[in-house]
């Protein structure tokens, strides 16, 4: 367990802002210290940046009009996220999700006045995947009104992660920085970093992945616990720029889990998997950089997890105990913790340089 440090004198608050919309208020994450050099980002719902800065920008440009429908593939916080984003907007929300989508997210969807568009779930993610995106296909034939977001692809996603990138400016302003998150549609760690680089911060960016994602050669594997999967794919993402990693750590459900659970523990926060993938990464790094300021990203919280994964804490290992099998090529990949320097390599450059 984490000391206490000592209380602090009393000072003045500064005014709490009174925000116009929800989404305003849970938007940017709170920033918590693990360690002197490593600092989380915890969101309650990391998409709301891509969905906000999305739709924000796609009403400038006349893309899209009030009243207009808003369509995507999605059976997690992305889901919730544009669900918002529509409702600040006075847009429509049409959600394809799997059937395993969960009763808290679906109920949340409906209230908004989002349509959830259930699909029957498939054990091969591959199938479940490409099986919403063909329905995606077919309503817009059917509603050629409908706009598709595809946050798999558009790059439209990076742009509302700007407001991110000042709030990293502002707080961890030192010279060098590694940001520890997990890959995903690639949006988030992308609209974060590519605006950080610009501004002359050298930030080392290591990504996360789970067994059995294509996105990072992964796909021959399988973890038959995934729920993590989020952070990977069974298909290709447009989104993800693979020239954009520095280093790749491809981490089990158990190994997340125990990241989460040790989280938990150590500071009292509450946080998902792909969290708990981050955090035992980012523990790992420190030690070999420890020069580095380190940014975990932390895109939900954990009550999703609640029965799958934290209510088995006492049947997972010690994450201090754990360390990755260290990798130069991607044949030599394998469970449950892999890390590999990639380099920022392109995609299909298998060859470190």
């Amino acid at each position: 367990m984490r000391p206490h440090p000592h209380p602090q004198p009393d000072a003045v608050p500064a005014p709490a802002p009174v925000h116009e919309h929800v989404t305003d208020a849970v938007k940017a994450p709170d920033l918590i210290r693990l360690a002197p050099h490593t600092v989380l980002a915890r969101f309650e719902t990391l998409k709301v940046y891509a969905a906000l800065g999305a739709v924000r920008t796609l009403l400038e440009r006349g893309t899209i009009t009030p009243g207009q429908t808003l369509v995507d593939s999605s059976s997690g916080i992305y889901a919730l996220a544009l669900a918002m984003a529509c409702h600040r907007y006075g847009l429509r929300c049409h959600i394809v999700a799997s059937t395993t989508v969960d009763a808290t997210l679906r109920t949340q969807l409906e209230i908004l006045g989002a349509t959830v568009d259930r699909m029957p779930p498939s054990q091969d993610l591959r199938l479940d995947q490409e099986r919403r995106v063909r329905r995606v296909r077919e309503l817009l034939l059917s509603r050629p009104d409908m706009h598709w977001m595809r946050q798999y692809h558009d790059a439209i996603h990076y742009a509302g992660y700007r407001e991110f990138a000042d709030l990293v400016t502002a707080a961890l302003p030192g010279p060098e920085l590694t940001v520890v998150g997990a890959v995903g549609t690639g949006a988030s760690t992308a609209g974060l970093v590519l605006p950080l680089r610009r501004r002359g911060v050298s930030v080392r960016l290591v990504g996360l992945q789970p067994f059995g994602s294509v996105t990072f050669g992964s796909d021959r594997f399988q973890d038959p616990e995934a729920i993590i999967a989020g952070i990977g794919s069974a298909i290709p993402f447009g989104n993800v720029r693979h020239e954009l990693y520095d280093t790749l750590h491809w981490i089990d459900f158990r190994h997340a889990t125990a990241g989460a659970v040790a989280l938990l523990r150590d500071h009292a926060v509450f946080a998902g998997l792909s969290t708990g993938a981050a955090y035992l990464t980012a523990a790992w790094e420190a030690v070999r950089h420890p020069e580095q300021t380190y940014l975990v990203i932390g895109p939900d919280t954990g009550h999703r997890y609640t029965e799958r994964a934290f209510a088995r804490h006492r049947e997972i290992p010690e994450a201090r105990t754990l360390k990755p099998h260290q990798i130069t090529d991607l044949a030599d990949l394998v469970p449950p913790w892999s890390v590999m320097e990639w380099r920022r390599r392109r995609h299909g450059e298998e060859t470190p340089s």
